[in-house]
């Protein structure tokens, strides 16, 4: 009986995840890779890093832990899964059961057949079609070859812009200032991160940008590139110019398709290969995973296109089992994201305010800061949290964490409570790990999910940063009450406020106006919350703490002697 044959086109995440998986549940089929790239099988996440210089050996990238070179060699040996290197496939014969594939070498042509076809073909960075394009020291950051060139270019380069203030745009700017580059960064939208995080958490990346030295141009999009003998030497924009002797293109990615769509498969809105929670495509004897496909928002059922390692690996364990015999699905995904930014870490999970009222929601959210550990531990760090509830059913339906502190564990904690559906009680009441190395005795997930329970139940009415900032700018009579203590306010403190410590507030109260509107905070505003409490049992009506404190504040902060008090 003649063995199957299982084709897989792309060797990288998703790709060989399939092949590996596959083997494990299959030892009888052939598992014939193509892949048009001598170097396959890496972590292409890592290559920030390499071209930061955390690690001087690109080939670590394509290593097992061990130290063991994924080559052809380890498939064929270990895996028991032939790779076709620097070979390219170039069209399907879906009739036939076939697939035309040309070796770059050689350029020998030749049909593989197949009984299972699987598409891994990945995506492409987004080159735009502007003036300049053509320069050396114009790259992208996508491939193994790519992180060569760059790391190559940033040697002897004096300025780097980088076009995009996407994840990877973020990433080689603290990668490129690491490398002592001057760095500007040029952005179209309004903030970083757009679409990814909120307003507030946007400005705090922007303030760490721009204290790690970055040079960061908002609303400014890329007109054209200039060069001097064949190189790039600067970049110009609507409003200006810049020295560049290298830029990065980093201004999105967009599925590889050509191949599945010459074929007739069906494509999906946001460009990507339709498929379903087994991973097939229109065709059923033909599958597809990674950054060629789109996925489904699991709270919305939107379609996205949403390129990430974690999410092709989790996809090409899914397609594996579908041609080995087991059963899993795929079942969409929740946009997890986090990103490491110099001394700062950002993340995010499920919907923000906006995509929930889009969704038919009814949201509401609490910003609340706090330390990651006890505060007497060596090392303590603040975080920033954002979660985002429905008013009515009281379900989770995202967060937002930003912070030096720990917050990759807990913008897990909130991914597997959105994956069961849980709700803000089921996060107030959870068991979570407390020892003074790692957290505190209530958690700052516990004190979110408290605060925002209080909102809930109208025990406190409250403003975030962006809310207070726009009234103000509205002229709305108002006072911001800081209630922490002389000390911490000559060290920093927000413009405009008045100072009268939480311990001296019952006694002062006859101070303050009884019909002004009083926003008190502290650092964290868990004083400012206590202050609003005393407020409100002292008749005051108009009261609303500052969430998240000094803290959370992404605008402009003073510090020095007070002039009232000097």
């Amino acid at each position: 009986m003649q063995k199957k044959r299982i084709l897989i086109i792309g060797g990288v995440a998703a790709g060989m995840k399939t092949a590996s998986r596959l083997r494990r549940l299959d030892s009888t089929s052939e598992i014939v890779v193509v892949e048009r790239s001598q170097r396959f099988s890496y972590g292409a996440c890592a290559l920030p890093y390499f071209v930061e210089g955390l690690f001087d050996d690109l080939d670590e990238v394509r290593q097992t832990p061990t130290g063991v070179t994924r080559d052809e060699a380890f498939f064929e040996r270990v895996k028991g899964i032939e790779v076709l290197s620097g070979c390219e496939a170039v069209e399907i014969d879906r009739q036939q059961q076939r697939v035309l594939v040309r070796c770059h070498e050689s350029q020998n042509t030749e049909y593989l057949l197949y009984d299972k076809l699987v598409l891994a073909t990945g995506c492409q960075p987004i080159m735009p079609a502007i003036p300049g394009m053509e320069l050396s020291g114009v790259l992208a950051l996508k491939t193994m070859e790519d992180a060569e060139k760059i790391d190559q270019f940033a040697i002897n380069a004096e300025h780097a812009v980088i076009v995009g203030a996407g994840l990877i745009g973020l990433e080689m700017a603290e990668a490129l200032v690491a490398r002592g580059l001057s760095v500007t960064l040029l952005e179209l939208q309004e903030q970083v991160l757009g679409g990814v995080v909120d307003t507030e958490f946007a400005s705090l990346a922007a303030r760490e940008l721009s204290k790690h030295g970055v040079n960061l141009c908002l609303n400014e999009g890329l007109v054209r590139l200039e060069g001097e003998a064949g190189r790039v030497c600067r970049a110009v924009t609507k409003s200006g110019g810049y020295s560049a002797d290298l830029v990065i293109m980093a201004i999105g990615v967009r599925p590889e398709t050509e191949l599945a769509a010459a074929a007739g498969l069906q494509i999906g809105e946001t460009g990507g290969i339709l498929g379903d929670q087994q991973m097939r495509t229109s065709d059923p004897l033909i599958f597809a995973a990674g950054d060629c496909v789109e996925v489904v928002q699991m709270q919305t059922g939107e379609q996205l296109h949403l390129p990430l390692g974690s999410t092709a690996n989790r996809q090409g364990r899914v397609l594996a089992d579908q041609l080995g015999g087991a059963t899993d699905l795929f079942p969409g995904v929740l946009g997890t994201l986090i990103v490491k930014l110099f001394d700062q870490s950002l993340a995010r999970t499920g919907l923000s305010v906006n995509a929930a009222q889009a969704a038919g929601y009814d949201p509401e959210s609490i910003l609340i800061s706090g330390p990651d550990r006890v505060h007497s531990y060596p090392g303590v760090k603040p975080v920033v949290i954002r979660l985002i509830v429905d008013r009515n059913s009281r379900q989770l339906l995202g967060a937002q964490m930003a912070g030096p502190g720990e917050i990759s564990g807990r913008i897990n904690v909130i991914v597997s409570l959105l994956s069961l559906k849980g709700t803000i009680d089921d996060l107030a009441r959870l068991d979570l790990a407390y020892a003074p190395p790692f957290a505190t005795a209530m958690d700052p997930l516990h004190q979110a999910a408290n605060a925002l329970r209080n909102k809930l139940d109208e025990l406190a009415s409250s403003y975030t940063p962006f809310e207070f900032q726009q009234r103000r700018q509205e002229s709305q009579p108002m006072l911001l009450l800081d209630v922490r203590s002389p000390v911490e306010a000559e060290l920093v403190r927000i413009p405009g406020a008045t100072l009268i410590p939480l311990g001296q507030l019952r006694e002062r109260l006859k101070e303050l106006p009884i019909d002004l509107e009083i926003v008190p905070f502290c650092k964290l505003s868990l004083r400012g919350y206590e202050a609003a409490r005393i407020l409100l049992a002292a008749g005051f009506k108009k009261v609303r703490y500052l969430e998240g404190g000094v803290v959370a504040w992404p605008y402009e902060l003073e510090s020095g002697t007070r002039q009232e008090e000097a």
